[in-house]
């Protein structure tokens, strides 16, 4: 398990200094946009108030709690899971992705009210309208290794 938090730990803190050295010392909340490496990285301020793709964004503190509360409820539940199945190396690492992703995203839900989106990525003449950041990735690559690299206890 000291995989896990260690993963976890660096992972939450990239996301948050990531954040805020955009969100804060490139000022991109006024700003709104920053034209980085065009088409492909762009950093574009986006304030997400939902889950994935804003879904669920109706911006009132009733679903900021049940966002926070099933995000919460998901570390809980990998934490255990990781501890009574417990995968090889790499399976550990995807839990402390998933987990630092899952708990930047909280910190953030309850410094701002919204989780702060930036990287935005448009390639081949597709122009991309979303903007997601480093715990959206390590969350949908935690949750990716978890699927390939689950627990390590054999079939009967």
């Amino acid at each position: 398990m000291k995989t896990v938090f260690w993963v976890g730990f660096w992972t939450f803190l990239l996301d948050q200094a990531t954040k805020y050295a955009v969100v804060h010392w490139l000022d991109l909340r006024t700003r709104g946009e920053i034209d980085v490496l065009p088409p492909f990285v762009n950093f574009r301020m986006a304030w997400n108030y939902g889950i994935n793709f804003g879904l669920l964004s109706g911006q009132t503190q009733l679903t900021k709690w049940l966002l926070v509360s099933v995000a919460l409820g998901i570390v809980l539940f990998v934490l255990v899971w990781l501890r009574r199945d417990p995968p090889g190396r790499l399976g550990l690492i995807s839990g402390g992705l998933l987990i630092g992703g899952a708990l930047g995203n909280v910190i953030d839900r309850l410094l701002y009210g919204a989780v702060a989106d930036f990287l935005n990525m448009s390639c081949c003449g597709i122009s991309n309208p979303y903007a997601f950041n480093v715990a959206d990735i390590s969350i949908f690559a935690g949750a990716l290794g978890l699927v390939l690299f689950a627990g390590s206890k054999k079939a009967p």
